[in-house]
């Protein structure tokens, strides 16, 4: 099948201005293992989006960013502290646990958004010592998996909660353009600027081929841990030697803002789904649409049909909860026409 549906802005195709760069790194021979013009560029403005004196790097995907991230602040004996939503927990097939040895301690989010409350009625005091890991990360991912947005103030909260336990806090990132453009603020004033140690900064979400990166913030935390990372990257599996092409693309999404016009064309479609499919008798919007996702309850006489024809996520069978997705190519049309099949299904 090859029309746009609405599973995942995964399975969007790469945004034509990220191609051509691909096309123009291609050119004659360059330095492997991000030696080359393109990735040093990437990087620097990569730093520049992040704010000054952080530190970016480059990685193929998104559980390879999370995974090598959490290895250079986790100890076998600590323990990273997410929302039960988060995919740290539920979709990375335990690869944080077995690549750091450490523990995922998840922790029930409203509406996909963790508070100190929260966590603190979950984690506890703890006072069993060597017998019971160590919670030492504070991991946020923004926009949620839910498609919820943290704002800068609820994570500059979280973070100084974090800190002032000892905490290192990461960020999965993986539509963090997503909830920048949502805002309309910079990438760093969501993350780095609001005192996140490290990030994983998704591209494949926002028309990239392939490819993520890990920014680590000019925190102390973030300095220290960026110290070693080139050796946990290539230990993860992570350092590309045509790191060339990984850099081109991040050049392309970074110039021009254009990962901004691709996220925001996405937040856009997904808006006028939520506001055009919560009139269809049956339909119930489940949680703020403020990314790209939109979440819905509809009854299975609806549901079946129209995921075989337009390709959404059942999230959840039991509770008749499904899962739409908007990427930067999505199209008013794509969404009448799921509307207009919406609308027969239900009678109107």
């Amino acid at each position: 099948m090859t029309g746009r549906g609405f599973s995942s802005d995964n399975a969007a195709g790469a945004h034509p201005l990220v191609l051509a760069a691909i096309a123009e790194a291609n050119r004659g021979h360059a330095p492997a293992y991000g030696g080359d013009a393109w990735t040093v560029r990437a990087q620097a403005m990569l730093a520049e989006n992040f704010g000054r004196g952080s530190q970016a790097f480059l990685v193929f995907n998104g559980t390879g960013a999370n995974v090598s991230a959490l290895a250079s602040i986790l100890r076998p004996h600590q323990a990273v502290v997410c929302s039960s939503d988060a995919h740290l927990h539920t979709d990375e097939c335990g690869a944080p646990v077995r690549f750091t040895g450490s523990t995922v301690l998840p922790v029930p989010a409203e509406r996909g958004l963790l508070t100190p409350e929260a966590v603190e009625a979950v984690i506890g005091p703890g006072g069993r010592g060597e017998h019971q890991v160590v919670p030492a990360v504070l991991s946020l991912t923004n926009a949620s998996e839910l498609g919820t947005v943290y704002l800068p103030d609820q994570v500059a909260a979280l973070a100084e909660w974090a800190h002032a336990r000892g905490w290192v806090v990461h960020m999965d990132g993986a539509r963090l353009a997503n909830a920048a453009a949502s805002l309309n603020c910079s990438l760093a004033e969501v993350s780095t600027g609001a005192g996140v140690d490290v990030v994983s900064f998704g591209g494949t979400k926002n028309g990239m081929l392939f490819g993520d990166a890990v920014v680590f913030g000019a925190t102390p935390a973030g300095v220290a841990a960026a110290r070693d990372y080139r050796h946990v990257r290539k230990q993860s599996t992570q350092l590309a030697s045509k790191m060339r092409f990984l850099g081109a693309q991040f050049v392309a999404l970074l110039t021009g803002d254009l990962w901004r016009r691709n996220a925001a064309a996405a937040n856009v479609a997904a808006a006028y789904l939520a506001e055009r499919i919560a009139q269809v008798p049956g339909v119930r919007i489940a949680y703020p649409v403020q990314a790209n996702a939109v979440f819905a309850t509809m009854p299975p006489a609806m549901r079946a049909p129209l995921a075989d024809e337009f390709r959404f996520h059942v999230w959840d069978e039991q509770a008749d909860l499904v899962r739409f997705v908007c990427s930067y190519d999505t199209e008013l049309t794509d969404i009448d026409s799921l509307l207009s099949r919406a609308e027969l299904l239900a009678g109107v």
